[in-house]
């Protein structure tokens, strides 16, 4: 269902292959193994809404023309509302919607740390080889590494945190070509997903098994790699959206 590492041998090996450019088989493209990988996303606590997928000629399948996120935005404007992690419903959805794609609204239970391919392989490498809990893991051939974790929660006092909005939106994200952090009021495609383009997807490097651990575990990591592939020296507090006290 999806690239496990096991053991530290089998883990590094597995890992090497990936970097090296062989992605890992994750089948499940439609029919009941879609609806499986769906339904272990949702019961690692994810919650789903169904999204847009390609249409001909590069297009996605809303109306909207020109649509600047194709294939990659919910259907629904009332998507927070809408996304649930109910089996039933997920399954409805799933079998009525065959070509659908889904995303999981952040800032419920997950928030997702999005960073550019190949500062993510160098983090995620470095992660594993300190033995780090690095959670669910996947990538978009769009050019990203989806970190999934859990999400810094809702306070008590709002006016202490901020929402994804404040720092980028998710229609607005070529703006933000470091670190992304989506936290409340954003949403990432989770897999497996399609893309426009030839063989384009979002899937599984470490799937939903994987416990979510807490992003600041990873956060100096994946700052840290952004910053060289970005060729200056780290900033913590750059092109990240903070659910943090200030």
């Amino acid at each position: 269902m999806s690239a496990t590492f096991g053991g530290r041998t089998g883990r590094q090996g597995r890992l090497s292959s990936w970097l090296r450019g062989r992605r890992p088989q994750d089948e499940a493209a439609d029919g009941s193994e879609r609806e499986a990988l769906l339904l272990a996303a949702a019961g690692a606590g994810l919650p789903l809404a169904p999204a847009a997928h390609p249409a001909p000629g590069y297009r996605c399948s809303c109306d909207r023309v020109g649509c600047p996120t194709p294939a990659r935005h919910p259907v629904s404007f009332a998507w927070q509302t809408q996304s649930t992690t109910d089996r039933a419903q997920i399954e409805r959805w799933a079998r009525h919607q065959p070509q659908a794609n889904f995303i999981t609204a952040t800032g419920m239970v997950n928030d997702v740390l999005d960073v550019p391919l190949e500062a993510g392989r160098e983090a995620l490498e470095r992660l594993l080889a300190a033995g780090v809990e690095v959670g669910p893991v996947a990538a978009s051939d769009d050019g990203r590494l989806l970190f999934f974790t859990l999400t810094r929660g809702t306070p008590e006092d709002e006016d202490e945190w901020w929402p994804c909005e404040l720092d980028c939106h998710p229609e607005t994200m070529d703006e933000h070509p470091g670190l992304r952090w989506h936290c409340r009021g954003s949403y990432v495609l989770v897999p497996p997903a399609q893309l426009p383009g030839d063989n384009q997807s979002v899937h599984w490097v470490r799937g939903p098994e994987h416990p979510l651990p807490d992003p600041l575990t990873l956060l100096e990591t994946l700052t840290d790699a952004c910053a060289r592939h970005a060729g200056h020296e780290p900033d913590h507090h750059a092109n990240a959206a903070w659910p943090l006290g200030r």
